[in-house]
């Protein structure tokens, strides 16, 4: 669980609420008319933009985002050294039946132990890279699309709700309450676009980042390992994925160069 962006949203909307609880009657902010026209219209007009394929997508790309967290590039390299001992030690074979959390990296071991050579797994891997960066692209796509036309949709219910008032102005008492309510779409159009969808974009548009980023990570540990290189060199090789910071030597190898100095 991404637990930053979750306690992001619910804090952005947990003070929104208690702003309007501390301030007048929450009632006074529900339309229900206008909400649909905000909400139904925006996700019409971004339908409207893009494929039904691609409006379903971004929604699974939402949830997956919010539920499931990356393995830090540590961590993995980590993995994939463990992975390369086990292929030196007993064989290809053996990584068929490895545990891995990524279906990508599943299957490029898959790949390792049905023998395929080094340039096939590097081929059909990197399409694999390319179609899922494609994928989480398009999602990112729709939200950003929903954040710049919630607020339109908005705007345009103020001016419905501005027109049906001005078109009845024999009662100067209900002018007041009429404003109010076509205010309101604009209040809702906002709040969809900053509490909800730019964020949920921007989130999509990092995962999408960290995700190929990883994605290029187990590619060349995959080759390194079809290529047969010892777990170390493979250790040292990844480490370019690390911070600058994070470079560190490796216990055996600090040990090894004190024993060097002395």
């Amino acid at each position: 669980m991404d637990l930053a962006t979750l306690i992001g949203l619910v804090g952005a909307a947990v003070l929104v609420g208690a702003s309007v609880i501390m301030g007048t009657s929450p009632e006074v902010f529900m339309n229900p008319t206008g909400l649909l026209l905000v909400v139904g219209g925006s996700l019409f007009v971004v339908l409207a933009k893009f494929s039904i394929t691609q409006f379903k997508f971004a929604f699974k790309a939402a949830a997956r985002a919010f539920k499931f967290q990356l393995p830090s590039t540590q961590a993995s390299i980590d993995e994939l050294v463990e992975l390369a001992k086990v292929a030196r030690r007993e064989g290809m074979i053996a990584l068929e039946n490895r545990e891995v959390n990524s279906p990508f990296l599943k299957k490029g071991l898959q790949m390792l132990a049905d023998g395929y050579s080094a340039e096939m797994i590097k081929d059909m891997m990197e399409k694999e890279r390319l179609l899922t960066l494609e994928r989480n692209e398009a999602g990112g796509q729709v939200f950003s699309a929903l954040g710049e036309v919630s607020p339109a949709m908005g705007m345009i219910g103020t001016l419905v709700g501005l027109v049906q008032m001005l078109s009845n102005m024999s009662d100067p008492s209900s002018i007041g309450p009429a404003m109010a309510v076509a205010l309101l779409t604009t209040l809702y159009g906002a709040m969809i676009a900053t509490m909800i969808a730019n964020p949920i974009a921007q989130k999509l548009w990092v995962r999408m980042n960290q995700e190929a980023k990883m994605q290029e990570l187990w590619i060349d540990a995959l080759i390194a390992i079809k290529s047969d290189k010892n777990p170390r060199v493979l250790e040292q090789m990844l480490t370019i994925y690390l911070p600058p910071e994070h470079r560190g030597l490796s216990g055996s190898d600090e040990t090894s160069s004190a024993g060097e100095r002395t």
